[in-house]
C-alpha cells in the first residue's frame, strides 16, 4: 500500500528488511530516548518476539525508512487483545510523517485483527514520539515514575494506548 501523504509504501516486513530494521533500531537505541534496550537484538530473536501479521516496514524504493510493530504484552488468553508497539524511523527519514504512516498502517492491522488495544511506553523526552501518538489516537494513561535504569539513570516512562473503535 502507498502512503499518498510521504509517498513511501507501507509493506509487510519480511526477512530481506532485517539489516536495515535492525540498523534503523539501533540508531534509535543509539540516541538514548528510543527504548531501555542498549543493542538491537539478532534477527531471530527480534523476528520471534513480534506478531507475523502486524510488522511492516515504510519503503522507498528499496531502502527501508522506518519500521513497525507489536509484541503480545501477555501470554494469558484475558489480555489476547493487547499488545505493545514499536514504530521506529531513521533519522533521515524525519519530518516527512512516515511514522504516522507506520502507524496508521499499523492500526489498521491490529483493528482488523481484533485487537482492541495498542499501548506503548514512551521516554517523556522523546517529544516527537509523545506528539506522534497523540496524532494517532493515542491517549496518555499516566506516568510510570523510575520504572527502569537506563544507561546508570532512572528514567519515567509515559503509557500510552489506543483503544480500537471497531472492536467490542
Amino acid at each position: 500500500m502507498s502512503d499518498t501523504a510521504t509517498g513511501v509504501r507501507i509493506a509487510p516486513m519480511r526477512p530481506e528488511h532485517a539489516t536495515q530494521v535492525l540498523a534503523i533500531y539501533q540508531l534509535g537505541i543509539d540516541e538514548g530516548n528510543a527504548t531501555f534496550e542498549t543493542t538491537a537484538p539478532a534477527w531471530e530473536a527480534f523476528d520471534a518476539a513480534k506478531l507475523p501479521d502486524h510488522r511492516l516496514v515504510a519503503l522507498d524504493g528499496g531502502r527501508v525508512l522506518g519500521w513497525a510493530a507489536v509484541a503480545p504484552v501477555s501470554d494469558r488468553c484475558a489480555y489476547a487483545g493487547v499488545v505493545e508497539h514499536s514504530v521506529y524511523v531513521h533519522p533521515d527519514a524525519r519530518g516527512r510523517r512516515v511514522g504516522l504512516a507506520l502507524l496508521t498502517a499499523l492500526l489498521a492491522s491490529t483493528d482488523a485483527a481484533g485487537i482492541w488495544t495498542v499501548q506503548s511506553g514512551i521516554f517523556p523526552e522523546n517529544t516527537a514520539s509523545l506528539a506522534l501518538h497523540q496524532r494517532a489516537g493515542f491517549r496518555v494513561i499516566g506516568t510510570r515514575e523510575r520504572i527502569g535504569r537506563h544507561r546508570g539513570t532512572w528514567r519515567d516512562v509515559v503509557l500510552v494506548e489506543r483503544r480500537s473503535a471497531t472492536v467490542n
